[in-house]
């Protein structure tokens, strides 16, 4: 199929280089020039693992290109739009601005039959707004709303084999079936291979977003709460985990407490959850996440507290190493970062911060220039009063505590996602100190 994507950030670039690596003919649309030239040249913009590759492999068929001007989509049978939906600043409501201007760009370049596809996170009801943007404008084109679940670090597998497929149709017969026939044929591998496969009207779609971040968020907060009881009761809260996680109605995943969420997703879509739910006058139904939101922010602080603890409360002119920047290994996305957030607040309070990440560095330092960063791991720990760890990537969570020992000015490490083994960083002459551990 002829296939246009609308918005070629994150989302948008991987989403157009996976339908084109499908065997669709693909065109995606931006308005950086930057970013353009770099996804022609087959350079991902942001570090995505299997991305360049797979930029490269679609592109020397001649089925992906990128372009600037937006007629060039005409001809196209199905057109995505993935563009951003940041959080609106001083408010939790999503920014619809760019969802807007998107659709308003695209109708003139529409043809009956045409199928427009909502990919965007987006506050329940928007899809029957632009629906009605649709039927207004005389286009003949029908909406649909596939809801992405992308994970950073993993979304070109998640792209090429999602673990689920969710079809929003209008609630007219004969747009369904346009619409349920465009988005079978996009997605024609993928339920070949028994995908699970959900068809539902747009409110359904656009919910089922937001409700699986919500709940994962709420899962992470439940057992960093329980990390806070841990904490003023001796309790292991990694044990615990264990064992409430061997219950299949709970499970593990996601049980693993820390210093917290971040990221581009989880923290401002449950943001505008509550905003949406508020202005349709059910706030008190997801007032919940208020303090989901609460004890996320509070488990960074916590962090912040061990390493004051562990330097007497005197962090003036004392060496803090942070290892980590990004919200999540295998990604350079420092949006709302728990770890950045950490190296800023031990550089307000007079410590000297060092940090590194194998990747997100360039991203920090847009952001917060006032720290000193490090590429090496040896130039960011050496002579350190307190290790800290915040980005549990690899090449950190695997330290030989000796070796490690051998570089620092004082044994002291704060392990802020309970990566570590309490007894060996212990037996090698360290102060340890975890989240929800003894």
């Amino acid at each position: 199929m002829r296939i246009s994507v609308i918005g070629c950030g994150y989302l948008g670039a991987v989403h157009a280089a996976a339908m084109a690596e499908l065997g669709h003919d693909v065109i995606g649309v931006d308005v950086d020039p930057e970013k353009l030239a770099a996804l022609t040249r087959g350079e991902a913009p942001f570090f995505e693992p299997g991305l360049p590759e797979l930029l490269v492999s679609a592109g020397s068929t001649g089925r992906l290109r990128f372009t600037d001007d937006i007629s060039e989509v005409r001809g196209a049978q199905v057109h995505f739009i993935a563009v951003g939906t940041p959080q609106v600043k001083g408010s939790n409501a999503a920014d619809l601005r760019f969802v807007d201007a998107a659709v308003g760009q695209l109708l003139p370049h529409l043809s009956p039959g045409d199928v427009v596809v909502g990919k965007s996170t987006v506050p329940v009801g928007t899809a029957g707004a632009i629906a009605a943007r649709l039927a207004e404008s005389g286009t003949g084109a029908v909406l649909a709303w596939n809801p992405e679940f992308l994970r950073e670090g993993f979304a070109v597998k998640d792209s090429l084999t999602p673990d689920r497929i969710v079809f929003g149709l209008p609630s007219e017969p004969e747009g369904a079936v346009v619409a349920g026939d465009a988005l079978r044929e996009v997605y024609a591998r993928a339920l070949a291979d028994d995908t699970p496969l959900v068809v539902t009207d747009y409110a359904t779609a656009e919910l089922v977003k937001v409700s699986a971040n919500a709940f994962l968020a709420t899962k992470i907060s439940f057992i960093n709460a329980m990390a806070e009881i841990a904490e003023v009761t001796g309790a292991d809260v990694t044990q615990l985990a264990d064992a409430i996680g061997f219950d299949a109605r709970i499970g593990r995943r996601f049980l693993g407490a820390g210093v917290g969420f971040g990221g581009g997703c989880l923290p401002k879509d449950i943001r505008g959850f509550m905003a949406r739910a508020d202005e349709l006058g059910r706030g008190e139904s997801v007032a919940f996440l208020k303090e989901v939101d609460a004890i996320n922010l509070r488990r960074r602080q916590r962090v912040v507290d061990h390493v004051l603890e562990l330097l007497d409360h005197a962090p003036f002119g004392k060496t803090v190493a942070v290892l980590g920047l990004a919200f999540k290994p295998h990604s350079d996305d420092v949006r709302d970062s728990p770890a950045l957030d950490v190296a800023v607040r031990l550089k307000g309070l007079g410590a000297d911060v060092r940090a590194t990440d194998p990747q997100a560095i360039g991203n920090a330092r847009r952001l917060h220039p006032q720290l000193d960063y490090r590429e090496s791991f040896e130039g960011t720990v050496s002579g350190a009063d307190v290790v800290v760890l915040v980005t549990e990537w690899d090449e950190y969570r695997y330290l030989d505590p000796d070796a490690v020992g051998t570089l620092v000015a004082s044994r002291n490490v704060v392990d802020g996602r309970n990566s570590y083994d309490p007894a060996r960083w212990r037996a090698a002459g360290w102060s340890y100190r975890g989240l929800g551990k003894p």
